[in-house]
This record gives C-alpha cells, structure tokens and sequence, in this order.
C-alpha cells in the first residue's frame, strides 16, 4: 500500500538556491515542452509522445541550455511524465488543457523519483546535485520501498518534502 509522508525541511541558503534552480528548470522543462508539443500540432499536425520530448531534451536542450545540467536529470524527466499527464486528463476527462507554469505561482514543487535517502538518526535527507544533507523534522517514522519524493515551497517560503512510500501491504 502507498504511504506519503509529509515533512518540513530546513534548508540553508545555498540549499535554497539550488531548490530553486530545480523549480525553475523543471518549471522551464515543462513550458519548453508544451510549446513544442503545440507547435508541433500547429504546423505539422504532429503528435509528440514523452519519449520523442525526452529525446530532444537529453540531446538538444541540455546542450542549449548548459544550466539545466546543474539540476537532477530524473527531476526534469518528471517534469515531462507530469505534461503527459495533463494530455491525458485532457483528452480522456475533458479537463481543461494544460496550461504554462508561471513563476509567479507561490506554491512550487519538483519531484525526486529515486537516489534520495531519509536518515532518521540524524533527522536528515539527501538529495541527488545537492551536496550536504537537509535537516529535517522527521516526525513519524517509515519502513518500505522509498517511491517518489517531492519538494515544495508554500506560499511564506518553508519547504516540505513528500515522500511516498510503498510499505508492501
């Protein structure tokens, strides 16, 4: 059975920033691919699945854009696995169609699917690109599979992390 757990993070400065820069390129991973998807449509009637984006950003935008190498590869992968998603509720739910993220949200988030490790002993997390390990308020503890991991900020600037965990029941 899938778990989440929910826990404050007390990142540094230089933890912060490097946050940020994750938000930021995820955020701006996202746009670039729904742009491409929609332009694709528009001109060549052209449907982009996951893979296709995938593709091009491992190839082309990171190389373009050199910054994007300072942030967690699966981070903005996930980022892509998020745009499909939204395709999905789109076509088969007929939600609303997937728009931009704005910078301008306060609630920011990006996911960490796997390398991470929860250290109970000394109340910390570390995350893949980002050196030290983050103090944490490691309230309740958990047994099981570590799953998908996501770091948020609200809207006074605290950051949660959510970890979703598969305990085996």
């Amino acid at each position: 059975m899938l778990k989440a757990y929910k826990y404050r993070l007390y990142p540094n400065k230089e933890q912060q920033e490097l946050f940020m820069k994750h938000i930021g390129a995820c955020r701006f991973t996202y746009n670039w691919a729904l742009d491409y998807k929609i332009r694709a449509y528009e001109t060549e009637k052209k449907h982009l699945s996951r893979f296709d984006l995938q593709e091009m950003l491992v190839h082309d935008l990171k190389k373009e854009h050199v910054w994007l190498n300072d942030v967690n590869s699966q981070s903005l992968l996930n980022s892509l696995i998020n745009l499909e998603s939204a395709f999905t509720r789109f076509f088969r739910e007929k939600k609303g169609f997937p728009n931009f993220k704005s910078k301008k949200n306060p609630l920011q988030s990006f996911q960490i699917p796997q390398h991470y490790t929860v250290d109970f002993e000394t109340n910390t997390i570390k995350l893949p690109k980002i050196k030290q390990p983050i103090k944490a308020k490691l309230h309740r503890k958990f047994e099981g599979t570590l799953k998908t991991a996501t770091v948020s900020r609200n809207s006074t600037g605290k950051f949660y992390i959510s970890i979703l965990v598969d305990d085996g029941k």
